[in-house]
């Protein structure tokens, strides 16, 4: 068959694609299949591609898609001549073809080929390859047609790739060639340049020939602005997709544009002419440039204040409910808010951005990620400013704004509550009801966030929400019973008791009364904390509450699935709250229907269940281990599941860039069955999909088989090496939620062995690994493996998994002593000095994109895990320790200095006292130039918690050295005086910094009672008596006491009216002093009267 023949065949053939008939595009497509495996098929398929006149432009069309896609197949069997002609060839089509669809279509197949020719002859070969091609596109770059310019940046759109692999040399050419079509009289060809630049841009954004191009920044966005103005939404969406791949740019030369960057980004936000897609894909922009270059962000307070500005206008403008950004993500109240709206439920509708969501979201990114000392006064100052207001609309954006920011801003606004709350306050009890809504999602967020300083106002805050609870407005009942929720989670037995009654049938009543699922929900997780705060109190109402989930735990219909979950996570609460005894009855009930949940399609239902696994494994103890062989493997399974799997890409999306201009109507899709035959190379395109759901029912699966391996003993032992073996392949998972829990999950795989070979304790010496190990075979090969998964994962890039990593190996070497941390010592302590002083991969993240580490930068909360493992290395090693004190001692102490934040501030001084305390006299050489300052600059701190520290810290260095360090004793009691003076009610840090005191003084009695002026310490100690808050120092203070009663010490024998009174206290019903010391403290008031 000659080559005309078979392009007739060929042309007949692709005609038939362009019918809408679907099954003569299959008959085809059939026809076609075999015949595009001849090689001969390509220079058929460029004669269509030119038959201009003899063909139909559709047909034309097709060729060039079907040829793109079947030339890559056959390239390499062409020799150069006939290559060479096909180049030509399409070359002549580009320059000659007047239609735009079938140029286009060429397009589409010049890149192709430039690709195959670039890939054949390697990297770096500058255009060499094709140089026609690339002189071609600079002269049509060049050309006075609009239309041969246009088509110069279509062609290097196509070519982003092969471009960013191949023509690095080309680049400041090609700059140029940029810069003048970004300023072209015509739009088309700036849109043009402007979609292949950005292709570009995003390609190169790690790379450092990015620089070349990032002066183009500005023009693309002068571009992309008129687009918007325009309305052409795609141009400004593309854009948008660019400036987001470059946020983590590390280049100083796309940072600079920073400001222009996200006031355009601003503008997109603000234009309601704009679709809510493309406003939020721009709030995505600004969010991302504040988590990359936080500081770079906050230094700009010109550009900081008018984005906040800008979104509390857009919060305090809209009509929505901006308590809504709690809630968003719940079916149930999106339902329940619709209906009390007049308006019909759209499930689709709970993806959908919304003006206040996005930006709600938006401000908690800025919260969360620039420094505080930028960030918080600017947010609290608008939020002040409209709680004052008389306009509702504002009062909504001021409390809604400060409930947003009360997780990022948790920190500075615990010390600010006391000027916080009257406003909190008062927006509660506000005539209007998205105000009271709002007040209560600020509430709920500040308790959430602002532990335990927000306990100090339970008395307010209990009757205010307790009231809210018989609000009229459904948003604002089921937000108040959110704030119960998240408030009652830390209180004490006490805060709740005066409420507990009327709470508690106030829900009860609430959840059987109401049809709306959202309050029902909420009611059930208030009910859940309340028992959870009320402890054994909570026993007499436990029937009636589990008769009321009970009731809930059978509900089958799908839409209901997430009350039914509510429903077991509140009886797991209650069991954790009441004890196993009391729960006994309710335990068999509980887990069938936690396991007929497994039985469902509802990774939701499986994750509240592996939830209550968890906390009745923790109550029911031994009394759980029977289940273990049918639930295990159910958890190891899951835990083994790969959340995220490779599918091909929808082939719309394969395509390459061409079918969106050849065809915009979205038909791009079509022939799929002409793609290359599996026989022949093929590029395949894939995706990943996160199965988001599946990930956090592996995060709860884990967390259930940690628990049920920390709780059921020996029982738990047959199932140790599964378990070992899907957690050590989690510890290697590419998200941070599995691996953070996989290393909370890991050391408790060390006690079942431990309960098994060593009756539950293993009796190691501090410092003591010179004779036999302790340990038996078994558990020293559990812990050899878990340990060094630990070890691994103090390594990661994230910090909340190396905390983690760091608490984990603290719990299994304080278990099981010096013999388990020896083979991993030297590992483990180079990795814990590199954290101090800032050098490991977690902490590296700000330098690459030029964000230095500054004195004042936020308090990073997993340091705290790390300075905790220094301490326990010092409680392990023992005397060992002591030479890495002059390596460890430096960073720590910089944590210590006074630029930095407090949270810093008070964790150095725990770690320098925990180290104290547990080298004693070990510490003696740094004692005058690291310990002492150290000490008495925090006896100073304006901060309770670095007060409270510092006191322990002084009292623990005087318990270790005794009268080697009596001449500093006037010194330091007259730092600590001050605090003596303090008043206790401020709160639980001003009470336990009393606390710790009082400590500190009596162990200084104790070990130099010839060095206290007794005659005025005393009487001041005894006022302080007893304590208010860290009852972990009760045993030191009487212990103080007793021994000065004992010694007939003239001073505590005048002062026998206040020892009694103290003692009396001690002794009476509901004192938290523990058991033993009571008992010494009830023997000896009789010698008090």
């Amino acid at each position: 068959m000659s080559s005309a023949d078979a392009a007739a065949q060929l042309a007949q053939l692709l005609a038939a694609l362009t019918h809408p008939d679907t099954n003569a595009i299959r008959e085809a497509e059939v026809a076609l299949k075999p015949l595009l495996k001849d090689s001969r098929s390509v220079p058929a398929l460029v004669e269509v591609l030119k038959s201009r006149g003899a063909q139909p432009d559709a047909v034309r069309q097709v060729a060039a898609i079907v040829l793109r896609k079947r030339i890559g197949g056959h390239w390499s069997k062409f020799d150069s001549p006939t290559k060479t002609a096909l180049k030509t060839e399409i070359l002549t089509v580009l320059s000659s073809e007047p239609q735009r669809i079938v140029r286009n279509g060429a397009v589409g197949v010049a890149a192709t080929m430039c690709k195959l020719e670039c890939g054949e002859e390697g990297a770096g070969t500058g255009g060499n390859a094709w140089p026609e091609l690339f002189q071609f596109i600079a002269k049509a770059a060049g050309d006075a047609n609009g239309d041969a310019r246009e088509l110069a940046f279509l062609l290097l759109g196509e070519m982003t790739e092969t471009i960013g692999l191949h023509l690095k040399p080309q680049f400041p050419s090609m700059a140029t060639l940029f810069a003048n079509a970004l300023t072209d009289s015509e739009t088309k060809v700036q849109n043009a340049s402007v979609k292949a630049l950005g292709q570009l841009l995003s390609y190169l954004a790690d790379e450092k020939e990015v620089d070349i191009f990032a002066a183009l920044i500005p023009p693309v966005i002068n571009v992309a602005d008129a687009c918007r103005k325009r309305s052409d939404e795609d141009t400004v969406s593309n854009t948008l997709d660019v400036l987001y791949d470059l946020s983590y740019s590390p280049s100083p030369a796309v940072a600079v544009h920073l400001n222009a960057i996200v006031l355009f980004c601003l503008t997109c936000i603000q234009d309601s002419n704009l679709e809510m897609g493309v406003r939020d894909s721009a709030a995505l922009v600004i969010a991302t440039q504040a988590e990359s270059k936080p500081k770079t962000f906050g230094k700009d307070d010109a550009l900081l204040s008018q984005v906040l500005e800008a979104l509390f206008n857009l919060i305090e403008n809209s009509e929505e409910s901006a308590a809504g950004a709690l809630f968003e993500s719940n079916p149930a109240w999106r339902e329940d808010m619709a209906e009390e709206g007049g308006e019909d439920f759209d499930p689709e509708d709970l993806d959908s951005p919304t003006e206040t969501s996005m930006a709600q979201g938006t401000l908690d990114m800025l919260a969360c990620e620039i420094p505080k000392k930028f960030v918080f006064q600017p947010i609290v100052s608008r939020c002040i400013s409209r709680l004052t207001s008389p306009h509702p609309h504002h009062r909504k954006a001021g409390i809604a704004c400060l409930g947003v920011a009360a997780e990022g801003c948790a920190e500075p606004l615990r010390e600010h509550l006391p000027d916080v709350m009257p406003h909190v306050f008062a927006a509660a009890g506000d005539a209007d009801a998205q105000v009271r809504e709002c007040a209560c999602f600020a509430l709920g967020q500040i308790s959430e966030h602002c532990q335990p300083e927000i306990l100090a106002y339970s008395s307010q805050i209990l009757p205010i929400v307790f009231a809210l609870l018989d609000d009229t407005t459904v948003a604002v009942q089921a937000t108040s019973c959110y704030v119960l929720e998240m408030f009652c989670e830390r209180l004490e037995p006490e805060g709740v008791r005066p409420l507990l009654d009327p709470l508690v049938k106030k829900l009860a009543s609430m959840l059987e009364s109401t049809t709306k699922r959202s309050v029902q929900e909420m009611a059930v997780a208030a009910l859940a904390a309340t028992a959870v705060a009320a402890e054994e109190e909570f026993a007499p109402y436990i029937a009636g509450v589990s008769s009321l989930m009970a009731k809930l735990m059978s509900l089958t219909e799908e839409r209901l699935y997430s009350l039914r979950g509510r429903a077991l996570e509140c009886m797991g609460h209650m069991a954790i709250a009441v004890g196993k005894e009391n729960f006994r009855p309710y335990f068999q009930e509980t887990m069938r229907c936690a396991c007929e949940g497994l039985t469902f399609d509802s990774t939701d239902l499986h994750e509240f269940a592996y939830a209550v696994f968890a906390n009745l494994s923790k109550v029911m103890g031994e009394e759980f281990a029977p289940v273990l062989g049918e639930l295990v493997p159910h958890l190891v399974k899951v835990i083994g599941q790969d959340e995220g799997q490779l599918e091909q890409a929808d082939e719309a999306a394969a395509e390459l860039q061409s079918l969106a201009y050849i065809n915009p109507n979205g038909q791009g899709g079509q022939f799929s069955a002409l793609d290359d035959s599996d026989e022949e190379d093929e590029e395949g395109n894939y995706v990943l999909h996160v199965r988001t759901a599946l990930l956090e029912a592996k995060k709860g699966a884990i967390t259930a088989l940690g628990e049920m391996a920390a709780h059921t003993g020996a029982a738990f032992c047959p199932y140790l090496e599964d378990s070992m073996t899907v957690l050590q392949q989690s510890a290697n998972n590419w998200h941070p939620l599995i691996k953070g829990e996989t290393a909370e999950a890991l050391p408790s795989l060390v006690v079942p062995s431990v309960a098994a070979h060593h009756g539950g304790e293993i009796q190691w010496e501090k410092g003591d690994i010179g004779g036999a190990s302790p340990m038996s075979p078994h558990t020293t090969a559990v812990t050899t493996a878990v340990l060094g998964e630990l070890v691994s994962l103090m390594k990661d890039d994230d910090g909340e998994t190396v905390g983690k990593a760091c608490e984990g190996i603290q719990s299994v070497i304080e278990l099981c002593g010096p013999h388990a941390l020896a083979p991993i010592a030297n590992d483990c302590l180079t990795t814990a000095f590199q954290l101090l002083s800032r050098q490991a991969p977690c902490q590296r993240a700000e330098e690459l994109y030029g964000e230095g580490f500054d004195d004042d930068d936020d308090h990073d909360d997993f340091m705290t895990s790390v300075c905790d493992l220094v301490g326990a290395f010092g409680r392990v090693m023992g005397p060992h320790f002591v030479q890495y004190l002059p390596q460890f001692l430096p960073p720590i102490c910089a944590y210590a200095k006074t630029s930095r934040p407090p949270s810093d501030r008070a964790m150095a001084m725990g770690c320098l006292g925990e180290l104290a305390q547990e080298l004693e006299s070990g510490i003696k050489d740094n004692w005058p130039t690291v310990f002492l300052p150290a000490i008495l600059a925090g006896l100073a701190d304006p901060d309770d918690n670095v007060k409270r520290n510092a006191a322990f810290c002084a009292g623990v260095c005087c318990e270790g050295l005794g009268d080697a360090i009596a001449a500093q004793y006037p010194q330091l009691l007259q730092a600590i005086s001050p605090i003596f003076s303090s008043d206790p009610n401020q709160g639980e840090s001003a009470a336990a910094a009393l606390d710790n005191a009082a400590a500190a003084v009596s162990r200084m009695i104790m070990a130099s009672p010839g060095n206290v002026p007794m005659a005025q310490v005393l009487p001041a100690l005894l006022q302080t008596l007893p304590l208010k808050t860290d009852m972990t120092e009760n045993e030191t203070v009487y212990k103080c006491l007793l021994g000065l009663l004992q010694m007939n010490q003239p001073d505590a024998i005048a002062n026998k009216a206040e020892l009694r009174r103290i003692f009396t206290e001690a002794t009476a019903e509901g004192s938290k002093v523990d058991e033993e010391t009571r008992g010494k403290l009830t023997l000896a008031l009789p010698a008090l009267n």
